[in-house]
């Protein structure tokens, strides 16, 4: 019986022989994936076992991301917690305030494919999208795989998601993946691996396939994982006779814009359903902060200006995108549109930094989720769209379709 890639990478990661669907299998783990939040508990968690030191300093990386640049005592007594173990440990690879973990790691070329990722994070999951098995878990098990090198699986059960057809621009991976969540549901595919591909998948660029990724876990699914783009790469691909829970495919020849309404990234509507006014519109994320994301939006936004009832605020993922931008003249275009530069770093993406809404305004973000008081006020509301989306709104103070605007 053939295997899934997800399957391949698992046994190629363990000295057992059996890596059926279910079973539990003890695997070594590549990179251990550490942030600002969940890194002081994890430490904690070392020392509480007995273990003063990691594994290997070059397998754990380190970032700081979700508070920085410091946004309350708090978050900076947690960030020096986390850079005096880093300096103890002589972690190789310590990332301070220039961006997003799951976007950090990728410009260094710190994920291959067909390697395990463990993150104490949700949104590990992105890194699928090279085709590597990466997996947010709790803190105490990223403790573990801190001190140890290795970690103990459920070897899990794999839906095909296909895409078919023709991605009609300005939609991107985005679209697909609220697309993808709205048919799954928030709970259809818990602890499921999702394999994404199809005929649209294997067109898209790396940035969309870095978004879909991302929001695997918005499934509920342990991970996300798309086949490698690069032809050397075919030892990490499913068998032909691989057996999976089912199979979904999805046709995306008349996609709208796809939107998710409050408060949970499945309900998920056509743009043409959605008129709501906003007061913010956040472009940002390790979802959609890439310069690809920014490209899109400043294309709609050069030459226009920000609704006078809205706040745009502009968050690059890292300070390389940050750099390409000012490079291309994008930071320019924001700036003289009326938008907010943040500094790299998650942003206002789950409440803890610049953008916290009052009670009862109304977001539009570019982010993975929005969860009540995600962003701010439990009486808040948010919507999720793609950054083309984003900026169209921002200009005209209510969710608006961007092909009107492209095609004006």
């Amino acid at each position: 019986m053939g295997m899934t890639i997800i399957q391949k990478i698992i046994a190629k990661h363990t000295n057992q022989r059996d890596v059926e669907v279910g079973s539990i299998v003890d695997i070594s783990v590549d990179k251990v994936l550490v942030n600002d939040v969940t890194g002081p508990i994890s430490i904690k968690r070392m020392s509480e076992m007995g273990f003063d030191k990691v594994f290997d300093p070059e397998k754990v990386i380190f970032v700081m991301d979700h508070f920085t640049p410091n946004s309350s005592l708090d978050a900076a007594t947690h960030c020096k917690f986390c850079r005096e173990f880093a300096k103890n440990n002589q972690i190789f690879n310590f990332y301070d305030s220039v961006g997003i973990e799951h976007v950090v790691l990728h410009e260094d070329g710190l994920v291959a494919p067909g390697e395990v990722i463990i993150g104490a994070d949700s949104h590990s999951c992105t890194h699928g999208a090279v085709g590597a098995f990466a997996t947010g878990m709790g803190s105490t098990d990223v403790a573990v795989a801190m001190a140890t090198g290795k970690i103990w699986v459920k070897v899990p059960e794999t839906i095909k998601v296909t895409f078919k057809g023709v991605l009609k621009r300005p939609l991107c991976g985005k679209d697909l993946a609220l697309k993808m969540i709205k048919s799954l549901r928030a709970d259809g595919a818990t602890y499921k691996a999702l394999e994404i591909g199809g005929e649209v998948i294997e067109s898209l660029p790396m940035c969309d396939r870095f978004t879909i990724c991302n929001m695997a876990i918005e499934t509920g699914a342990k991970c996300g994982i798309i086949h490698p783009a690069t032809k050397d790469c075919a030892t990490f691909k499913s068998d032909i006779d691989a057996v999976y829970d089912r199979e979904i495919v999805i046709d995306v020849d008349s996609l709208s814009p796809q939107i998710a309404l409050p408060d949970s990234p499945d309900k998920v509507s056509d743009i043409e359903d959605i008129h709501e006014r906003v007061d913010q519109v956040f472009i940002g994320s390790c979802t959609n902060g890439r310069i690809e994301d920014l490209r899109a939006a400043a294309q709609i936004l050069d030459g226009r200006k920000v609704h006078p009832d809205v706040r745009l605020l502009v968050t690059p993922a890292t300070l390389n995108v940050f750099r390409q931008a000012e490079t291309e003249g994008l930071i320019k275009v924001f700036l003289d549109a009326g938008a907010i530069i943040g500094a790299p770093s998650c942003g206002p993406c789950f409440g803890g930094h610049s953008g916290v809404l009052a009670k009862g305004e109304v977001c539009l973000s570019t982010t993975n989720r929005n969860f009540k008081g995600r962003m701010g006020d439990l009486e808040a509301k948010v919507y999720l769209g793609s950054p083309a989306v984003a900026a169209t709104t921002a200009v005209n103070g209510v969710i608006s379709d961007p092909r009107e605007v492209m095609n004006e």
